[in-house]
């Protein structure tokens, strides 16, 4: 007996260990790569700072400190607790809110809603800028290892970028398994080169002190403010940690950070630091800088690697907010595909991955250096993390009803470091972070239009449904023809009779013998257990309504729900059954409140979007659309 505890025990360390090292690839691609240009930034960049002994110090105190506040404190010890059913990210938040206050009316909880779309947005920004920067940091290695290779960095970085998102549609099943193992390889890599530089300036350790940081203030005033803006390039990712929640749990992100991850990047920084407190001209790119010039072209190769690693995550994380996006209700039906059969959250959106390939290599083309691209990069993080910061307050406030004073007390502390690098970035509005608010822009109006269009659909067809009781009593005194077999009729609304059940009924007065009224639905959870899932109600003569529950994380399929109904001992022959649907035509000369443009928005995005027949797994051959115009 103890052997068998001692063996569950080694096999449950190793799977940890295991799961720690995957997380490595997944979560904490993006901060990881972040020494590639953080540093630089500061003593190079567009805002640079005069290379100075007390400049060096402040600036690599403030780093610590960043790292150990708003990573550690923040991200690894509070906001990683807020988990929806063990997922994360702002939209698992989102839906923690509940859907009334009792001080406040319905648009108080409406504003905040807007508000995280609008985080929810500045990720796709987040998304288009990680990739570009990314790998064209590593490549700009290239400079350092031959400068007359300088005309081939930016052909090569978007031939990288163009073949990593063709690869998208292939998912990374095959080769997932090898990030963790490759960025556990790069983090040591990047810890032992900023080790061996420490160990050479030594003194460069005090700057853990915070008087550094506050006497670097006092010193460059606002220009320190300005810095500050490229300082927070060290926390980029940070957010990453709690979106990545549902794929490991919060021990193995903890322990990666806290053993492996943090660590090394203190290393690599501080070691960045030592160098440029002994050879201030490698602040043209301290990172490679600590590197011997034999090594150069090995550790280019590593960091272009792990760039790549780093980018496949966010993309990654791109299509997973987007299918989280359509199934609330805030984006059309995109096309998405199914990378793996046996992995969960393996996807590949054609429209989105074609979106983010175009704007990446836009990007590069446009601002040709990662020098120049890191202005816009700031401003979508620091934001985000606000936003972030916002709605976990009132999440602790009034979801878990803690004391108003304490939820101030908590996320003030937050806000106040969130709002220090927010303020700093927007000295980089004009430098390129215009970009990325301009995109987070268009991204909230293209959501809100379509849920806004969304919900005045609804309540126009409300309008037309006929109640059941009256059709059912209607059928009851009229008996029509009854012809074999099964007809599914697929339903927005739980409630009422399907709009296409009445224009079948009313022109072909016939019905079948067993009739299902089927409605899919979004819950606020990100998964639904399958015995949670269907709600059947018999109706009588032959009328069934099923009522479909899914999470926002996951696909709805009809065929699931029928193997479901099954089990329940309402058996559906999903091959034989006939499927009708409603297809509706947008005319945008109604009298809704929406504005003109936002209709014709809303209109084009409708005819973009994925037919039910594709986006629910119907049959194609057993499928009988019912148009009908609608005025919006």
């Amino acid at each position: 007996m103890p052997e068998t505890k001692l063996e569950n025990s080694r096999s449950a360390q190793s799977r940890l260990a295991a799961m720690t090292i995957s997380a490595l690839g997944v979560v904490y691609g993006d901060i990881g790569t972040s020494p590639l240009y953080a540093i630089r930034e500061c003593f190079h960049g567009l805002h640079a700072i005069d290379i100075t002994t007390t400049n060096i110090m402040g600036v690599l105190s403030l780093v610590f400190w960043s790292l150990a506040v708003v990573v550690t404190f923040k991200y690894i010890a509070i906001i990683i607790k807020a988990d929806n059913n063990g997922e994360g990210g702002i939209f698992a938040l989102i839906a923690l809110l509940p859907r009334r206050y009792k001080e406040y009316p319905r648009k108080f909880h409406v504003r905040i809603v807007l508000i995280g779309i609008f985080g929810a947005a500045l990720l796709y920004g987040d998304g288009i800028i990680t990739p570009a920067i990314s790998v064209l940091s590593a490549v700009e290695g290239l400079e350092v290892a031959t400068p007359a290779s300088k005309h081939f960095v930016i052909p090569l970085t978007c031939l990288i970028l163009v073949g990593l998102f063709l690869f998208q549609r292939r998912g990374t099943e095959g080769i997932g398994s090898i990030f963790g193992p490759i960025m556990l390889l790069w983090f040591i890599v990047i810890a032992v080169l900023g080790i061996s530089s420490i160990v050479q300036c030594p003194e460069v350790l005090w700057a853990i002190n915070p008087i550094y940081a506050v006497r670097f203030f006092m010193v460059n005033h606002l220009h320190g403010i300005v810095v500050l803006g490229s300082v927070v390039l060290c926390i980029t990712g940070a957010e990453a940690l709690y979106a990545d929640l549902g794929h490991f749990n919060k021990n193995t992100i903890r322990l990666s950070w806290l053993y492996i991850v943090w660590p090394c990047l203190l290393c690599n920084y501080f070691g960045q630091g030592a160098l440029l407190l002994r050879s201030p001209e490698t602040a043209v790119n301290p990172f490679y800088g600590l590197a011997p010039r034999v090594l150069l072209y090995p550790l280019l190769v590593i960091a272009t690697i792990a760039t790549i690693i780093a980018s496949q995550a966010m993309i990654s994380g791109v299509f997973s907010l987007s299918q989280q996006a359509i199934q609330l209700g805030l984006l059309p039906r995109l096309r998405i595909m199914h990378t793996s059969s046996e992995t969960k959250g393996q996807i590949y959106m054609p429209f989105v991955n074609r979106f983010l390939l175009v704007a990446c290599v836009i990007l590069v083309l446009i601002f040709q250096s990662s020098g120049r691209l890191a202005g816009a990069y700031g401003l979508a993080v620091t934001a985000t993390m606000s936003i972030t910061s916002l709605i976990y307050f009132f999440v602790v406030w009034r979801t878990w009803e803690r004391p108003l004073w304490q939820a101030a007390l908590l996320v003030g502390s937050f806000l106040l470091f969130d709002g220090m690098y927010f303020s700093a970035n927007l000295f980089k509005l004009l430098d390129g972070g215009w970009i990325t608010i301009g995109v987070a822009a268009a991204v909230a109006v293209v959501m809100t239009a379509w849920k806004d269009g969304r919900s005045e659909i609804s309540r126009i067809v409300m309008k037309q449904r006929v109640p059941e009781e009256l059709f059912l009593s209607d059928v009851a005194d009229k008996k029509p023809l009854r012809v074999p077999g099964t007809a599914v009729f697929l339903s927005v609304s739980p409630e009422g009779i399907p709009v296409a059940l009445m224009h079948h009924y009313k022109f072909n007065k016939v019905l079948y013998e067993r009739v299902l009224f089927l409605s899919m639905l979004t819950a606020n959870t990100p998964h639904v257990p399958d015995n949670q899932k269907l709600t059947i109600q018999d109706l009588g003569q032959g009328f069934h309504r099923i009522i479909a529950q899914f999470g926002f994380m996951e696909t709805p399929l009809v065929p699931k729900v029928f193997a479901m109904a099954r089990k329940q001992g309402l058996a559906v022959d999903v091959q034989a059954a006939v499927y009708y649907l409603s297809r509706e035509t947008m005319l945008t000369t109604g009298t809704s409140k929406m504005h003109q443009w936002r209709k014709d928005l809303f209109a084009l995005m409708a005819r973009m979007a994925q037919t039910p027949m594709t986006f629910f797994g119907l049959p194609p051959n057993r499928v009988v659309e019912i148009g009908t115009h609608i005025r919006l």
